[in-house]
C-alpha cells in the first residue's frame, strides 16, 4: 500500500521507518513520548503525531515549504553519560550544572532534553541527554571539562572537593 494520504501508522510501520525496534516504538507510545490510538489489541499512530515525534513529515505528505526546497533533515542525538565514584553533593552540583546549561537559551532548532540519576549505593551518576548534534557535543565537552583533573569535582567519594596541590 503506498504511503501516499496514509492518516494512520501501525507501530511496525513507524518502526520500519525510524529504524527502530518494534518495542522501542511501543515504548515510546506506554511512556507518553509517542501518542496513539489503541484500536483492538493494536496501536494506530496518526500522521501528526509521527511528525510531533520526529519533527519531520511523514513519508507522503505535502511539501511544507512554499519555494518548494527540500524540508531540512533533523538529526538528533541520543547520549548517556556514566560517572563512577561521585559523591552526593557533587552529583548535586552536576546536575544543577548541567541542567541550567540545557535550559539556557540558545540559537538550537530544539532545546536539550535531559535527566539526570544518582545511586548513592554505588557512587554512580548518570546523565541522559537527547538533543541536537552540536548542542549534545557542547554539553558533554562542559561534563568532560568539569570532571577533569583540579576542577573540584574529582573521584572523592564523598563530595567534599579534592585539595589543590601546587608545586
Amino acid at each position: 500500500m503506498s504511503d501516499e494520504g496514509r492518516e494512520l501508522y501501525s507501530v511496525g510501520e513507524v518502526a520500519e521507518l525510524l529504524g527502530l525496534h518494534v518495542r522501542t516504538v511501543r515504548n515510546y507510545v506506554r511512556d507518553g513520548r509517542l501518542k496513539a490510538v489503541r484500536i483492538g489489541k493494536q496501536y494506530r499512530i496518526s500522521r501528526a503525531d509521527f511528525e510531533a515525534l520526529t519533527s519531520r513529515p511523514a513519508p507522503g505528505a505535502e511539501d511544507p515549504s512554499p519555494t518548494g526546497e527540500a524540508p531540512r533533515r533533523h538529526v538528533e542525538v541520543s547520549s548517556i553519560v556514566q560517572i563512577d565514584a561521585i559523591g552526593p553533593d557533587a552529583a548535586n552540583r552536576l546536575a544543577n550544572l548541567v541542567t541550567a546549561s540545557a535550559q539556557s537559551p540558545r540559537a538550537a532548532p530544539a532545546a536539550l532534553r535531559l535527566q539526570t540519576v544518582y545511586d548513592k549505593e554505588r557512587a554512580r551518576m548518570k546523565i541522559v541527554i537527547l538533543g541536537d548534534a552540536a548542542t549534545t557535543a557542547d554539553l558533554l565537552h562542559l561534563v568532560d571539562g568539569v570532571l577533569g583533573p583540579g576542577n573540584g569535582m574529582g573521584n572523592d567519594l564523598d563530595g567534599h572537593a579534592e585539595p589543590v596541590h601546587r608545586g
